[in-house]
């Protein structure tokens, strides 16, 4: 006879009332790590997906994600000259508020040269850019459509190509634009201002004084990156950043706080759940400490009362687990933010909730063990 079973039983209701509010403290606990991992798949799939081995940027900065980055516009032919290189690509990155059906859409803008590094990696709808001018591939995140048309600065642009899972480090979508219309995004002012400034005489082209964030490079397999951004840093007024060192930037400074944050929440969360099923146990045990005494009068050996709150404990536990698991797995494409889930989550979190489950129940087994069996007796 499994006394824990029968007890569940004989309280189902409140049992599975109780497993209820575990699985919504799960799903949270759920949610902030899917949240965490999205926070810093989204941070790194920016910097991967031009698949470049460097980024040549401006001197004494960091790259194009941790601070600006301006540099000439014939730098990819200079880096393009370097032994070694492959293939290059110019690249602009800025953030943007646009209209769009009665909304405003924030937006992350990728400029880069059609046929070179810097595009979007796999279009999951539609096509890539085909025209100079005026064309955009937009995130799915962004709300857009293929056939859509959206208006950045004085231009209407058409979506003609569909991606997913490309944003910046702050949940911004990403949509990908002809370096040319990035250029003049970034530098067109708009007409009263550009009347001041031709009043003033100062020239109001838009490009004229244009320039791009980064030149991306892809190297022989042979060739040692190392090398080639050390030849790079000699030219003074440009900096040279490794793949692996852009990442590592994007990680230790662009999203450090928030994972840091995050990551502070996910303890308070994991103490309040281990503090919540403590209370549960201790509750329901003091709760039978007459039916409990009553086994002990009749002669039940301890191990027996020992099992019979560690089941309770453990099976409070593993079922708030599987409804907590199933309702962010039914919701997670609601969030704001990509809520990004591995296996290793669900294995952690079952690790973590077994231990706290088990030592939680200390409370109801030390109150059980010290009941009287004489209790029973009583009225």
């Amino acid at each position: 006879m499994n006394l824990a079973f029968r007890d569940v039983r004989h309280n189902l209701f409140r049992f599975l009332l109780t497993c209820l509010g575990l699985g919504l403290l799960m799903t949270v606990v759920l949610a902030m790590m899917g949240i965490y991992n999205g926070l810093v798949a989204d941070a790194l799939n920016i910097v991967k997906a031009p698949q470049a081995d460097l980024w040549v940027v401006e001197a004494d900065t960091q790259g194009p994600f941790a601070e600006a980055s301006k540099i000439p516009n014939d730098t990819r032919e200079a880096v393009a000259r370097l032994h070694g290189v492959v293939e290059t690509g110019s690249i602009t990155y800025q953030t943007v508020e646009a209209p769009f059906e009665g909304a405003t859409l924030r937006l992350y803008v990728i400029g880069y040269e059609r046929g070179r590094l810097g595009g979007p990696h796999t279009i999951t709808e539609g096509r890539g850019l085909q025209a100079s001018h005026f064309e955009l591939v937009a995130d799915a995140k962004s709300g857009l459509f293929l056939g859509d048309t959206l208006v950045l600065g004085r231009n209407r642009f058409t979506v003609v190509g569909l991606v997913r899972d490309t944003m910046n480090s702050g949940g911004d979508p990403a949509i990908f634009i002809t370096l040319a219309d990035a250029q003049v995004l970034q530098t067109q002012l708009a007409p009263s201002a550009a009347r001041v400034q031709a009043a003033r005489g100062a020239s109001a082209g838009a490009a004229g004084g244009a320039t791009i964030a980064a030149v991306i490079a892809r190297l022989d397999p042979s060739v040692d990156v190392q090398n080639v951004a050390h030849t790079v840093r000699q030219w003074k007024h440009l900096a040279a950043l490794t793949q692996n060192e852009q990442e590592d930037i994007l990680i230790q400074s662009v999203v450090d706080k928030a994972r840091k944050q995050i990551g502070l929440f996910l303890g308070i969360l994991l103490t309040v759940s281990a503090v919540v099923i403590a209370l549960i146990i201790y509750t329901m045990t003091m709760e039978k400490l007459k039916q409990i005494a009553t086994l002990k009068l009749i002669g039940a050996p301890d191990s027996v009362i020992i099992g019979l709150i560690v089941q309770q404990s453990v099976a409070l536990g593993a079922v708030g687990l599987i409804l907590g698991l199933g309702l962010i797995l039914a919701v997670k494409d609601y969030f704001p933010r990509r809520v990004l889930l591995e296996p290793v989550n669900a294995l952690a979190l079952t690790g973590i909730i077994l231990v706290v489950c088990v030592l939680a129940s200390g409370l109801g087994v030390r109150a059980a063990l010290k009941v009287d069996p004489a209790t029973a007796l009583g009225g």
